[in-house]
């Protein structure tokens, strides 16, 4: 710290080594979780999540030795990760189905590890977690509302959009794992047009949700808004979340939930247009007896990532997570799958733990908590295993805890954070996550 010839300290300028990277990194996001190529005209002939994602890797590796954290720092669960992909590689090297394509697909899932520890290692403060988090619930939200504009004639929104949206079951979980973020930024807001905004994104979400008539989805969202409610309507006493759920719910099935309805019908195996309960649970039945067959006869590492819809033959996906993990990576695979996402669940219970959290970071606590459970519970009903939503949320528990653990390391060292300029807005300044003050820090008083 620099000091005048009177002795009094100065706070001399910060220089974030990180910024670049961060906004590289801010701009895979969007990539990855909007997929503007499918709907902005001409997008398509340029890779921009190869490109974004590059450009935070050079940014990161070009500040090196000025950042708050190295890859040391990172946390078991990024370490799990790791050795869960490198076991897929060795499992599509070695697929008795097909080796080349088993390979592409690991290689496409792989990029969550490059998003992992980047997220990991450039958000170092709340301010920057939210912004991200934003990212992901806004560009969703754009989904929801891009999805239903092209898709209003499309049965259940299929193939709108691409990539992770392109499945009406995927589209369903990517929209139910982000409806407690955009909560948290309705809950969180003072301002009426934000509120106002995140209060139709949500219904823009739930409606898209309705459309793609996902019974898993469905599903996931019950349980998902079950947990929400409790952090957010019964622990923060905010009882009229309860009943404008239960109102906004009922509607919707009135309105727009025609075809989720039907296919729930056919449960009772009296639906004419929909496939009977029985044809359904034979088919599953099908599935998860094929998949334990697959794990009985390949069980250290499966039949290679993205091979089960071969194996099936039927081509279909089991519609259980946990068992799709397993038989096309390999019990291995499974064991790092379930320890990389009890990470997670260990990292949101010492931070419910941890004490002087401020409100706002208690509730994205609560969001997270709702999203991993939620997902943790759905994963029994569809296949997810290479969703990136839920890796993310773990990624996000990881450099929440981390946020925490170095600001009391620094508050027991006497030492707080430098504070940018007083001279900016309140709402540039960065927040740690369990600092309540935005404040500069107090200069030392003159020394005589």
């Amino acid at each position: 710290m620099e000091t005048d010839i009177l002795g009094r300290r100065k706070v001399g300028p910060v220089v974030d080594a990180t910024k670049s990277a961060f906004f590289w990194l801010s701009g895979f996001f969007i990539v990855y979780c909007a997929r503007p190529e499918d709907w902005v005209p001409g997008l398509k002939y340029f890779p921009l999540a190869k490109i974004t994602a590059i450009l935070a890797m050079w940014g990161l590796f070009t500040s090196q030795g000025r950042t708050k954290r190295t890859f040391k720092d990172v946390p078991k669960e990024g370490k799990l990760l790791l050795a869960m992909i490198g076991i897929m590689f060795v499992s599509a090297a070695l697929s008795p189905i097909w080796i080349g394509g088993s390979i592409s697909k690991t290689i496409d899932f792989s990029k969550v590890f490059v998003a992992w520890v980047l997220t990991f290692l450039l958000i170092t403060t709340f301010e920057r977690l939210r912004r991200i988090i934003f990212i992901q619930a806004v560009s969703v939200v754009v989904v929801a509302a891009v999805s239903m504009a092209k898709g209003y004639s499309t049965p259940r929104l299929e193939g709108v959009l691409g990539g992770i949206y392109s499945n009406p079951n995927d589209l369903a979980f990517a929209l139910v794992l982000s409806l407690p973020f955009a909560l948290a930024f309705m809950v969180t807001s003072k301002n009426i047009f934000v509120k106002s905004f995140w209060l139709c994104g949500m219904l823009v979400m739930s409606t898209a949700l309705f459309m793609t008539a996902s019974r898993a989805g469905f599903l996931n969202l019950v349980i998902t808004g079950s947990v929400t409610l409790y952090h957010f309507g019964i622990k923060g006493k905010r009882y009229y979340l309860i009943a404008a759920t239960l109102v906004v719910g009922l509607l919707l099935m009135a309105t727009v939930g025609g075809k989720l309805y039907d296919r729930f019908h056919a449960i009772s195996g009296d639906s004419a247009g929909e496939e009977s309960a029985e044809a359904s649970y034979e088919a599953r039945k099908y599935l998860m007896a094929r998949a334990i067959q697959g794990i009985e006869h390949y069980p250290l590492l499966g039949v290679g990532p993205r091979n089960f819809n071969t194996y099936s033959l039927i081509w279909h996906e089991v519609h259980m997570t946990y068992l799709q993990i397993c038989v096309e990576g390999g019990i291995p695979s499974l064991i790092l799958y379930l320890m990389f996402f009890g990470s997670g669940f260990r990292n949101l219970r010492i931070l419910r733990k941890t004490k002087n959290l401020d409100e706002h970071t208690v509730l994205f606590i609560g969001a997270l908590h709702s999203s991993l459970v939620g997902f943790a519970v759905g994963a029994l009903f569809a296949p997810e295993a290479y969703q990136f939503f839920p890796y993310f949320a773990v990624a996000f528990t990881a450099t929440l805890l981390q946020t925490v653990r170095e600001r009391e390391r620094e508050l027991q060292q006497g030492s707080g954070p430098v504070a940018p300029s007083p001279k900016k807005p309140r709402h540039f300044l960065e927040v740690y996550a369990d600092h309540r003050n935005t404040a500069p820090a107090p200069v030392q008083a003159t020394t005589k």
